[in-house]
């Protein structure tokens, strides 16, 4: 494993206060100059003056005394666990694009900048109907070059990879704990896991070792699974599954929902019948996502490296865009695209390599 330079050994230090997510990292990165040891070392005025609130600034002093850096790094190394970046190559370029994406990655295996990924998730209490799906769907999604992305929970998530790993292909597993072999949950996935890395995929997250399965870590994680992904597919869910909040996180995102129905009197299927009835995208085979995804043209046009439009939906938004950015609203209104079919397209677009988002929703052709 490489080493680990000093300015990133204190941001994972940083990271280890759980209370300093994306938007304090900001923060903390603004102030100190992307100098993350004066940030760690710093007093309560200048935490304060940098943009932390003074019950947090206060609680982290307290608790910095705590964290060992270099302690840190040596567990890393021997656990083989890397760290990626917001701004490494290898940083997955749909996940840095969402509101709020991870300062950094705790990664076992191997993830890739660009590629193509599905969410696939729903409840622990999965039926065999709900399993059924799952299978079928994560098998003829793999086998059209997609990577599937889950959060390795029990039911639908392990279906999920677990398909994947038949087909000896790679997926990726996010989780709301830390990925050091103590941390694992569930800990009946621990070899799941080993699987999963084993098998080229990675198994990532963004909390610091030994991070316990806290209730609210979860829905944070949840915003990971749908940032990664083009769509985030719903099996099985209750009525307050986290698999819900996965799709809200999704829409947020401007990403695509996708959902099986289920039937009307078991209680797994309010989930995704909600979803449908609110204007997720219903599905009965894969094909139908790979279809209104128009993922066989996207992977022919990053063989071929072409970026001349291929539908009339693409010539319209090309038609709209410059070397200037243009804001995503004014392309929905210049085009009269529905505006989740916009975004969508927008995606595919930039994995071809034709356009690139430059933050904010503003886009500029290549």
């Amino acid at each position: 494993m490489s080493s680990i330079d000093k300015n990133t050994k204190y941001l994972i230090a940083l990271s280890c206060f759980l209370k300093f997510g994306p938007a304090r990292i900001k923060k903390l990165k603004k102030y100190f100059y992307n100098n993350y040891e004066i940030a760690f070392k710093a007093d309560i005025n200048k935490l304060i003056n940098a943009g932390i609130d003074e019950k947090t600034a206060y609680e982290f002093i307290s608790e910095r005394k705590k964290i060992y850096p270099d302690q840190i790094i040596e567990k890393l190394n021997k656990e083989k666990i890397k760290i990626i970046k917001l701004n490494d190559d290898n940083y997955p370029r749909l996940l840095s694009e969402i509101y709020d994406p991870p300062a950094l990655l705790y990664c076992k295996g191997n993830l890739k900048k660009d590629e193509y990924c599905i969410g696939i998730v729903g409840t622990r209490k999965v039926s065999s109907y709900g399993k059924q799906v799952t299978e079928d769907f994560a098998s003829k999604l793999t086998k059209s070059n997609l990577t599937i992305v889950s959060g390795m929970a029990l039911g639908v998530d392990s279906f999920a990879h677990n398909a994947v790993l038949k087909l000896k292909s790679r997926t990726i597993a996010v989780l709301g704990t830390g990925i050091d072999d103590k941390s694992i949950y569930p800990r009946s996935n621990y070899y799941l896991s080993k699987k999963i890395v084993s098998e080229g995929g990675a198994v990532i997250s963004e909390f610091p070792i030994g991070t316990l399965p806290l209730r609210y870590n979860f829905p944070q994680r949840n915003r990971i699974i749908s940032g990664l992904s083009l769509g985030v597919l719903v099996v099985e869910a209750g009525e307050k599954s986290g698999a819900l909040i996965t799709a809200s996180c999704a829409l947020d995102q401007n990403r695509d929902v996708f959902a099986t129905p289920g039937n009307i009197y078991s209680t797994v299927s309010i989930g995704p019948n909600n979803l449908i009835k609110q204007g997720a995208k219903l599905v009965t085979k894969a094909e139908e996502i790979l279809e209104f995804l128009n993922i066989e043209q996207a992977v022919s046009f990053s063989e071929n490296k072409k970026i001349l439009p291929e539908t009339k939906e693409e010539e319209l938004i090309i038609n709209c865009l410059s070397h200037e950015a243009v804001h995503i609203d004014t392309i929905i209104r210049q085009t009269n695209l529905a505006t989740n079919k916009v975004g969508s397209i927008l995606i595919m677009m930039e994995m071809k390599g034709m356009i690139k988002n430059i933050g904010g929703m503003m886009y500029v052709i290549l």
